[in-house]
């Protein structure tokens, strides 16, 4: 999705490596995931409210879903541990 960034850091953590991944889109904070490289799936996870910051850290992978407009992706949404459906869409003047 034009927009969306994802980096990933890493760091050696006893006989594992550590990785968190920070989200971001069109320069804003979405989330952070982390866990180890070895795992499935993300241990922990903390979303960006836009309004209020960052938002209390909870287990698992984020809870997150693509907006379309027909077969366009046009933004993507991710929940908040309140289960408040986060918009990470870009500014479109009317």
């Amino acid at each position: 999705m034009p927009g969306l960034r994802a980096d990933f850091y890493r760091r050696t953590d006893g006989d594992r490596i550590a990785s968190v991944g920070r989200y971001t889109y069109q320069g804003r904070d979405v989330l952070m995931a982390w866990g180890f490289v070895d795992e499935k799936h993300c241990r922990r996870h903390a979303v960006h409210h836009p309004d209020h910051g960052w938002q209390s850290v909870v287990d698992g992978c984020p809870d997150v879903r693509f907006v379309h407009d027909e077969d366009e992706v046009v933004g993507l949404e991710v929940r908040s541990p309140a289960g408040e459906w986060l918009p990470a869409r870009p500014h479109r003047p009317r």
